[in-house]
């Protein structure tokens, strides 16, 4: 195990987990799985390894030949890459899939790739025969940061993100942070946008330390991102800690820009805009709509900005229509009794959750006027 590993430790009592993270990691699988199916007092005797088209190669293989080569009976199971996979169709596909392959509740299923694999595999391990134990190897840096953590897996409907699934913890996320080195351009920065996001909502001071280490988030600098993603990972644990399911409030705190973003997703179609882009004008949407309602002063607004922008992540909302987004946005899984609720910035590294936001203040932001 190299010595830059880092262990953040998700306390749940029963369903406590633990997030390994360094470089080079992939090969410490076998060992990894069966420590922490052991840890709930449970043994692997069937591995089902869930993974896209693009991750089969070069990163899902190499973890399936490893769980193999360790005594475990491996089935590898390949879904098409995208957004558009996160849907009650291929789960289906794959809980007949499970049972051809003779699934049972001694059975582990291990998710390689990003969110979309995590949300779907975690959905499918929580549904089938009621409820399969769940390792998360993450290989995005999105999924690193945020969508393995947590226990939130689901499917899409048509007209919204996410709405349905359920709260299922993994047993334990290992994060090798060489498998960024292999991401497009593209998905590496929209990965960046969750980075950003936990900076706003909860720690100002990680929010300089980007500000600081922009040039070497964009070399993927192996060190500046053990400590981004450690440090990601541990400010979303102490959330997730303290609500679970999100029944206080206060999980709903991560999900700041998400109500623009979820809108932005659908309305485009799932797809044209990857997930941390929609985060990221999601966010620009949030912290103008903030602003309208001084809550903050411009300043915060043009800072988180030009972060954004030197990240290389965009922050011009679509052309998309101001009624099918607030049509869109009113399937908001925070919306409260058809009232829309954001999360919404009151400084750097605090957030809060606003209801009855007059409507003529979010119409102003479609409409480009929240500048």
């Amino acid at each position: 195990m190299s010595t830059a590993t880092e262990t953040v430790h998700v306390a749940l009592g029963e369903r406590r987990y633990p997030i390994e993270i360094g470089a080079g990691v992939l090969g410490e699988s076998p060992r990894f799985v069966k420590e922490v199916v052991a840890a709930r007092g449970a043994q692997v005797s069937r591995v089902i390894l869930i993974t896209d088209d693009n991750v089969m190669e070069p990163h899902a293989t190499p973890i399936a030949d490893s769980l193999a080569d360790a005594g475990l009976d491996v089935g590898a199971l390949v879904i098409d890459a995208g957004e558009e996979s996160k849907s009650a169709e291929v789960a289906e596909g794959l809980w007949e899939a499970m049972l051809e392959r003779g699934a049972d509740r001694r059975t582990i299923v291990v998710a390689v790739g990003g969110g979309v694999v995590g949300d779907l595999a975690g959905f499918v391990a929580a549904t089938f025969a009621r409820g399969l134990a769940f390792v998360q190897i993450p290989t995005t840096l999105l999924a690193q940061v945020d969508s393995s953590v947590g226990g939130k897996v689901g499917i899409n409907l048509s007209r919204a993100k996410n709405m349905v699934g359920c709260f299922w913890q993994p047993h334990g996320v290992l994060i090798d942070i060489d498998t960024l080195a292999t991401l497009p351009e593209r998905d590496y920065r929209s990965g960046l946008a969750e980075v950003v996001k936990y900076g706003v909502i909860l720690d100002a001071e990680f929010f300089a330390y980007l500000e600081n280490h922009v040039a070497e988030l964009g070399e993927r600098d192996a060190a500046v991102l053990t400590h981004v993603v450690a440090r990601c990972c541990r400010l979303k644990a102490d959330v997730v800690e303290k609500d679970e399911r999100e029944e206080t409030g206060l999980r709903a705190v991560l999900n700041y820009g998400h109500t623009f973003c979820h809108a932005i997703e659908a309305l485009a179609g799932y797809g044209t805009y990857l997930h941390g882009e929609a985060v990221s004008i999601g966010m620009h949407c949030a912290a103008q709509l903030a602003e309208r309602l001084k809550r903050v002063l411009p300043t915060f607004t043009a800072r988180q900005r030009a972060l954004l922008t030197a990240l290389e992540l965009p922050v011009a909302l679509p052309e998309l229509g101001v009624d099918e987004m607030l049509e869109a946005m009113s399937h908001d899984k925070k919306t409260e009794h058809g009232q829309l609720r954001f999360v919404l910035p009151t400084r750097l590294g605090h957030v809060e959750v606003v209801k009855d936001v007059p409507r003529m203040d979010v119409e102003g932001v479609l409409r480009g006027r929240g500048e």
